[in-house]
């Protein structure tokens, strides 16, 4: 186990360096453009596949990086250069973080290569969870799969919502209820190959902010999908089921984990320094413009009211990474969030990304409420680190349930 330590190593900050040479050669140039078109960035994800910044080699590496720290780092890096450009690049990984969580060897040797094609064909991958009616509740989840044992085949029906990917992707994982009795018990997640008949893109949501990034709706009516597609096999389904009945029918006891719960608690930490590099990359915008602006014969920064201001942002920005790093090398470490350390980070973090990014709006006044700079689009990126994967309001649950071992409401 690697002892915690802020300071990287040679070969974390020459990975390190490299993203960030990709992000601002590659990513940046391209943002606006892509933000207005609200269109998935096709050839800016192929580039970063032909560089190995897109691939599960790349994120293999830094997700077993022992020191925790790999995938805040690039995280960070890549969403510096732009939000929703970013997203697209590194949404596919919230569906192999599905399989990695839950599935079994050989399903994450078959299924997490074809969720990234090749460099010369990329693919991306979608992880359904979310429903109209059922978002932070997931308890509501109406989405169902039922077992055809004359077939082995599992049978999907439902309609998912606001999945990243969602309707383009190569494969999508699918969040389902086999027993509704169980409640969030009795959830199991699955996987739906490639041109699967049944399965369809409903409403392309048309955005606040992250406009690169495909969002949408995936239709699912009568999907059959083998039964060696349901992650982790039936037999542990079965044995998982079984004690849920058991303790349900003596009154509750211990809970179990759910299966989009289980994806969630391992991406937090890596959204708060998603949130982390938008906030950064406002603040160094912000930053420049309060050293060259000149109002009443001298740069704006010479005001406190400015320069305290830009305090307040660095000082949040660091806080907020010191956040995310101690998560995630608490993951790594294999400690226990005992105090909800990984809803901590992303609380702070997207919080933290939204005041951030205000704050530099207001530093360029109205050039900074124009598409003619960049903290615009970051502003309204930022909205998003709030809301998706848990809001703020059900981190702040998280953490407060943690903290004082009541069931609070």
């Amino acid at each position: 186990m690697a002892e915690f330590t802020m300071e990287l190593n040679d070969d974390q900050k020459q990975v390190r360096d490299w993203i960030h040479g990709f992000a601002a050669d590659v990513i940046r140039p391209a943002a606006a453009e892509w933000d207005e078109r609200e269109e998935t960035p096709w050839p800016v994800i192929q580039e970063a596949a032909k560089v190995g910044i897109y691939s599960l080699d790349f994120y293999a590496q830094q997700f077993f990086d022992p020191t925790g720290l790999g995938i805040p780092m690039a995280m960070e890096e890549l969403f510096w250069g732009d939000a929703g450009i970013a997203l697209s690049i590194v949404g596919t990984g919230l569906a192999a973080i599905g399989v990695v969580a839950n599935g079994t060897e050989e399903q994450i040797g078959t299924w997490i290569p074809q969720m990234y094609g090749t460099p010369d064909d990329v693919k991306v991958a979608a992880f359904c969870s979310s429903e109209p009616d059922a978002g932070s509740d997931v308890g509501s989840m109406r989405t169902r799969a039922v077992y055809d044992q004359a077939k082995d085949e599992w049978v999907l029906n439902g309609t998912k919502t606001w999945a990243t990917n969602g309707g383009i992707a190569n494969v999508h994982i699918v969040v389902a209820v086999v027993d509704p009795d169980l409640g969030t018990r009795g959830h199991a997640s699955f996987i739906v190959p490639p041109n699967t008949p049944g399965l369809s893109q409903g409403q392309k949501f048309k955005k606040h902010g992250i406009r690169a990034s495909h969002t949408a709706e995936v239709v699912l009516e009568d999907v059959r999908v083998p039964g060696s597609c349901l992650l982790g096999g039936k037999e542990k389904l079965d044995e998982r089921l079984a004690r849920a009945r058991e303790r349900a029918g003596a009154g509750g006891g211990e809970r179990v984990k759910n299966a989009a719960m289980a994806t969630f608690e391992a991406s937090r930490p890596a959204v708060g320094a998603m949130a982390v590099g938008t906030a950064r990359a406002a603040y160094e915008v912000a930053l420049d413009y309060a050293k060259t602006r000149t109002q009443f014969g001298r740069p704006i920064i010479d005001n406190q009211g400015v320069a305290f201001q830009l305090a307040d942002m660095r000082t949040q920005i660091d806080a907020a990474r010191l956040l995310v790093w101690r998560a995630s090398w608490m993951a790594v470490a294999g400690k226990p969030f005992t105090s909800a350390e990984g809803s901590m980070s992303k609380l702070f973090a997207s919080e933290m990304s939204k005041q951030v990014t205000a704050q530099a709006v207001q530093i360029l006044g109205g050039n900074g409420y124009t598409r003619e700079y960049p903290v615009e689009r970051m502003h309204r990126d930022s909205a998003i680190y709030t809301i998706f994967e848990g809001t703020s309001e059900i981190q702040r649950l998280v953490i407060a349930r943690t903290i004082s071992q009541l069931p609070i409401r």
